[in-house]
């Protein structure tokens, strides 16, 4: 199986200046663990994920003031749509993160979690008769 047959085609965009608040409620509406960050200005595309506000909340720094060009992960591995799962396994378990960026050339298409891919290898649930 592939990356693009797992992978989320939601991706959520945002810029460097957004509040970390502001990030966690466009994440929490779209349903994502993880947003794309644009920055123009730093030279390319980063990843913020809920665990990078979940650490900012958690050292007492305030979302409301906290900006995302802080809390970005600028140092991103990109997986593109013809990677295997085992290759998005193997990198994020390498990396020791649970999100990749998928990229097809420049442009983010997707984005493929840790969970994306259990929900491919994992067989599907059987609902016990009534």
């Amino acid at each position: 199986m592939l990356v693009r047959d797992a992978m989320s085609t939601v991706v959520l965009t945002i810029g460097p200046t957004h509040t970390l608040r502001q990030a966690a409620a466009l994440m929490s509406t779209r349903r994502v663990g993880a947003a794309v960050v644009h920055d123009p200005d730093a030279g390319g595309i980063g990843i913020l994920t809920e665990r990078d506000i979940l650490n900012s909340v958690g050292l007492g720094q305030s979302p409301d003031t906290e900006r995302v060009h802080d809390h970005t992960t600028d140092d991103v591995v990109f997986a593109t749509p013809s990677w295997t799962l085992e290759e998005a396994a193997r990198a994020m378990a390498h990396g020791g993160f649970r999100h990749l960026i998928v990229l097809e050339g420049d442009e983010p298409v997707g984005v493929v979690s840790v969970r994306d891919v259990i929900r491919c290898w994992a067989p599907a649930r059987q609902h016990a008769p009534a």
